[in-house]
């Protein structure tokens, strides 16, 4: 299987890179200025991270619009990466009422896909500023905090999922697990 990550600047791209060698993974860190026709034989696509604000930047985020239109593979958005997609597909973001700095206590109210076989209540590992505060037509929100509504997303209709919080650190509980559940959305998809 072949997943590359789309470097967005984030801090914590190479712990997702890192994460999916370990489950075994033909996997790179791709620049996201990369032409999408580089990179339309992958079986999956992971939007990384980035700077603060980078999701509103478009010239930040580089051909993430593109690679999210053309994916007829799963794609799984984190942090900047969710906030992009889903203010791509028609969502709206903007500053966090109170900012997300290290421990998150999640609560996941839908455990299909990315949070299959996981607890309703985790910890999870937060960077960000800013935030979704409008869900886009078509995605469903499948976590929350006390203090972010929006801090995983799905789409109902293509493979596109995003969450807000970073499954790569280990202070995220079930992280590596969130990453083999997008490895078997990607292996369904393919049959």
């Amino acid at each position: 299987m072949k997943v590359y990550i789309v470097d967005n600047g984030g801090q914590w791209t190479h712990r997702e890179w890192r994460v999916l060698r370990y489950l075994g993974v033909d996997t790179r860190i791709v620049k996201n200025t990369t032409p999408f026709d580089e990179i339309s034989d992958v079986d999956g696509l992971v939007l990384s991270g980035g700077s603060p604000n980078v999701a509103s930047d478009a010239d930040a985020m580089g051909n993430n619009g593109e690679y999210l239109d053309r994916a007829d593979f799963p794609v799984f958005g984190i942090c900047a990466g969710m906030q992009f997609l889903c203010e791509h597909f028609g969502g709206t973001l903007g500053e966090s009422a109170v900012p997300e700095f290290g421990h998150v206590d999640l609560r996941i109210s839908d455990h299909g896909d990315i949070f299959k076989g996981i607890p309703d209540g985790i910890c999870v590992w937060a960077s960000h500023n800013d935030e979704v505060k409008e869900v886009p037509e078509g995605f469903v929100v499948t976590a929350s905090s006390s203090s972010c509504p929006v801090e995983a997303v799905r789409s109902a209709d293509r493979p596109i999922y995003g969450v807000q919080f970073h499954p790569e650190v280990e202070h995220t509980e079930f992280g590596p697990q969130m990453f083999r559940n997008f490895l078997k959305i990607i292996d369904d998809w393919q049959k």
